[in-house]
């Protein structure tokens, strides 16, 4: 099994501080990963997404952008960075909720795991392993194509309380305005 991770620099954003994304379908030890951030195990800190939540790239771009700005100005309302990349995917102020909504459970069967790197000791090379040795998936291209097979745009849609929009493309990237609107918007109350 090959990790197809990706590290990005998001413009407006320190060039030190890049960070790594991986997405997996047909994830087995979800509850072994979930278990490994309940108990606040170290090795394990990293933003892991119910991909089934996630619309786009943008989407979670947006999240992570709005998560590492939060960090970097002292204004995180979660733990650390990593849980602020899925408390920064709702559009409400609820912790738990956002957790409940967006984080990984226990059924999780498509992830997407994000670890930004905070200090220079997190590379590429070292994220690859640490996720080839620990996650039980197939690992998958994190494309919008990929998204989209894996996204749940009702379940997405009744999360943000977007009922009347449809999936169709126009609808679609109507959608994503909307989602991201609301990741912008929480974030300044």
């Amino acid at each position: 099994m090959t990790v197809s991770l990706e590290t990005i620099h998001l413009p407006h954003l320190p060039s030190t501080l890049p960070f790594h994304i991986a997405l997996y379908r047909d994830v087995k030890n979800a509850p072994f990963l979930r278990q490994q951030l309940l108990s606040g195990n170290a090795e394990f800190e990293y933003a892991f997404i119910d991909a089934s939540m996630v619309l786009s790239r943008t989407h979670i771009l947006s999240a992570i952008f709005r998560a590492v700005n939060d960090y970097l100005n002292g204004r995180l309302k979660s733990r650390n960075v990593h849980s602020e990349i899925v408390f920064s995917l709702s559009p409400a102020n609820n912790i738990a909720d956002s957790f409940r909504k967006f984080g990984i459970t226990d059924s999780t069967r498509d992830l997407l795991v994000v670890k930004v790197s905070v200090t220079p000791d997190v590379t590429h090379d070292l994220v690859a392993a640490h996720l080839q040795q620990s996650i039980e998936g197939c690992p998958v291209q994190f494309a919008d194509e990929t998204l989209s097979e894996i996204s749940d745009v009702s379940k997405i849609k009744k999360a943000y309380k977007l009922g009347a929009l449809s999936a169709q493309d126009e609808e679609k990237r109507r959608l994503e305005l909307s989602l991201i609107g609301a990741i912008a918007l929480r974030g300044a109350t």
